[in-house]
């Protein structure tokens, strides 16, 4: 994707700005039932994109106290698209990935941040979760202080949350174990429908270079 199509989608984004800054608390939560509807009706995450950062960036404001800044509304896009984004500690990756994955979670389908290690996850999972929460969906981390006396069940409700925060290592040995259970009642994973890599370049290295999948670096 050129820069040119990327501050073509960021416009449009902006355009929506002052509309979802006009909304009440309840008629701005409101919007991710009408997202989640029209995804359901037909329409394409792409198409709903503008409208759904929009309403996210407002939200993140709201909840969290900070506006995410163009640059970031840019790097999100390029997540979502499935690319690389570049971006260096301290400009706000946690925060960028916020509008991607609420996007990306209106569908229904398995919504997954992959980071380096598990306080990360964690710190990650409950900061973000207020926002997403407000906004009607739910998070969890796959990599809780007793995960391991979680059991199948445990993980299943896990993962069936709107959006999951893990590691590269527990999501590689949860897929493993998923896939080595004997029966239906022991599984506990969904099918992978979009995920966020984070550190992408110390993630990555270690895994199949030919898997794709979305990053910030």
């Amino acid at each position: 994707m050129s820069l040119r199509v990327v501050k073509k989608i960021l416009k449009k984004v902006n355009h929506y700005a002052d509309e979802m800054a006009s909304l009440s608390d309840n008629q701005l939560k409101d919007k991710t039932k009408q997202f989640r509807k029209r995804v359901k009706n037909g329409e394409s995450l792409d198409s709903i994109l503008p409208e759904a950062f929009a309403a996210m960036r407002e939200a993140d404001k709201r909840v969290l106290g900070m506006f995410p800044y163009d640059v970031q509304v840019m790097g999100g896009i390029v997540l979502h698209q499935g690319n690389i984004a570049e971006m260096k500690t301290g400009e706000g990756k946690t925060l960028t990935a916020t509008m991607p994955m609420y996007l990306n979670a209106l569908s229904g389908e398995s919504t997954i941040l992959v980071t380096t290690n598990d306080y990360l996850a964690n710190r990650d999972c409950e900061e973000m979760s207020q926002v997403y929460s407000w906004m009607g969906l739910s998070a969890a981390s796959a990599v809780p202080e007793n995960t391991d006396e979680l059991k199948a069940e445990d993980k299943r409700k896990i993962y069936n949350s709107d959006i999951v925060y893990t590691t590269n290592s527990s999501l590689g040995f949860d897929y493993l174990i998923d896939n080595l259970a004997s029966s239906k009642e022991e599984k506990f994973m969904p099918e992978f429908s979009y995920v966020i890599v984070d550190e992408v370049d110390a993630v990555l290295l270690a895994t199949d270079p030919d898997r794709e999948g979305e990053a910030i670096s």
